[in-house]
């Protein structure tokens, strides 16, 4: 019998508040249209903080400047299109972006950025992809801030090839 072991999709999520209001992604899910934080999985060799960056410049069309760690979430998602389980663990930053870089498209599926209040959150969560939306700003709005170096990515990420150590 074959042993099946466990493997979370890892992802990381943006967080951006300016005067009140959100920054989140619309995108097109199986599900249909969802609303996100600028988010996505991490890439292999890449840090979760430049995965981060990264993501949120390839979803907004904005460069995010993190300022602090929010973080570290569990989520399972039974996908109702396709019927499979899905486990997330999302590590969330809290910071700011610029103006959108001009002529920069937004990733493939995203339809549009939108800023919203914390009542137009609140009213949406039926289109919310995932509950993690709300309760990573929630935590932002708490105050639950952490420094970014709270999460530690070790030189053999950026390594160009892996050797064993034994």
């Amino acid at each position: 019998m074959a042993e099946h072991r466990w493997k979370p999709n890892v992802t990381v999520a943006a967080v951006v508040e300016a005067d009140g209001r959100f920054l989140l992604v619309e995108e097109e899910t199986v599900e249909g249209l969802r609303l996100n934080n600028p988010a996505g999985h991490m890439d292999c060799g890449e840090s979760p903080l430049e995965a981060v960056v990264r993501e949120t410049l390839e979803e907004t069309a904005r460069h995010f400047r993190p300022r602090h760690f929010l973080g570290v979430y569990l989520s399972r998602f039974q996908r109702p299109a396709t019927d499979e389980d899905v486990t997330y663990l999302r590590l969330a930053y809290a910071g700011s972006v610029g103006e959108p870089v001009p002529g920069r498209a937004l990733d493939s599926g995203i339809v549009r950025t939108v800023w919203m209040d914390l009542d137009e959150l609140r009213a949406s969560r039926a289109r919310h992809r995932s509950a993690l939306v709300l309760r990573c700003i929630e935590d932002h709005l708490a105050g639950r801030h952490h420094p970014l170096d709270v999460v530690t990515a070790d030189a053999t990420l950026h390594a160009p090839e892996i050797k064993r150590a034994f």
